[in-house]
């Protein structure tokens, strides 16, 4: 079966579905598409679906917004000041079946926001994962609050959110990011494995052990991006996110100053 939008393509083999984010190379999200995901994999549950992967085209998982022409939003509200972002957001965490992300190249701000939103993820050895907010100068996003410290311990959390360094696939794996490394040229399939082993068990069992485990999530996210989606409105407001946003578009150091 094969469906979807011109975003987000859907194909489903069996009790597995792909759903694969189609803006290459950068695969930068806004409201729009994130919500598309969720209505994919949503739709995917419905028909009985047991397993799903997301994956994206192109040379890039996905680097979060796209904040290259210098706006505040990131593309965080549709049309017409439809739902925000982060509503979409917290609908990936309300999803009763297991999400296995296929990591290629960079997982950036919220793309890395959205690989952690996943149950798991296989990377390959070139992926790069950042959270690098505080290097824009603002606050970190999509529910990384609960996420990150969820997956790495808190320390570690603090050390990537407070210095927004890049860590490899190799460093990934070792501190629990990711949770397969294989050769990028294997990595769909590796993901497809799992999610076929994943998808092997006993459905009403897998969901009923998803809620269990993950099922809590959900509410702790909704929580947690309240705080993210105020502080960073307050923190784009600041003379230091101007100034993150143009040093990342001349490709230099940002200079801070705390205003």
């Amino acid at each position: 079966m094969t469906g979807g939008t011109a975003d987000v393509g859907v194909e489903r083999d069996g009790p597995v579905a792909v759903v694969e984010i189609r803006r290459p190379p950068n695969n930068f999200f806004d409201v729009d598409l994130i919500g598309g995901i969720a209505d994919a994999v949503e739709e995917l549950a419905a028909a009985g679906c047991r397993a799903v992967v997301l994956a994206s085209e192109g040379r890039h998982f996905c680097a979060g917004a796209n904040f290259g022409g210098g706006g505040g939003g990131g593309g965080d509200r549709g049309a017409a000041g439809g739902p925000h972002l982060y509503e979409m957001a917290i609908r990936l965490f309300e999803q009763p079946i297991p999400i296995v992300a296929a990591v290629q190249g960079a997982a950036i701000g919220g793309g890395f926001g959205l690989a952690m939103a996943a149950d798991f993820r296989v990377a390959g050895p070139e992926a790069r994962f950042a959270a690098n907010f505080a290097r824009l100068g603002f606050h970190h996003g999509f529910g990384l609050s609960v996420t990150l410290p969820l997956v790495v311990g808190h320390q570690a959390a603090l050390d990537l959110l407070y210095t927004g360094r890049r860590i490899d696939g190799d460093e990934a794996l070792r501190l629990g990011v990711a949770d397969r490394l294989v050769p990028t040229d294997e990595l769909r399939a590796a993901a497809t494995a799992l999610a076929g082993d994943i998808a092997a068990s006993a459905p009403l069992a897998v969901r009923s052990i998803r809620q269990t485990m993950r099922g809590h999530l959900a509410g702790q996210v909704r929580e947690a991006l309240a705080r993210e989606r105020s502080e960073q409105d307050r923190l784009t407001a600041t003379k230091d996110w101007r100034e993150g946003v143009a040093a990342m578009a001349e490709r230099r150091p940002p200079v801070f100053t705390g205003e």
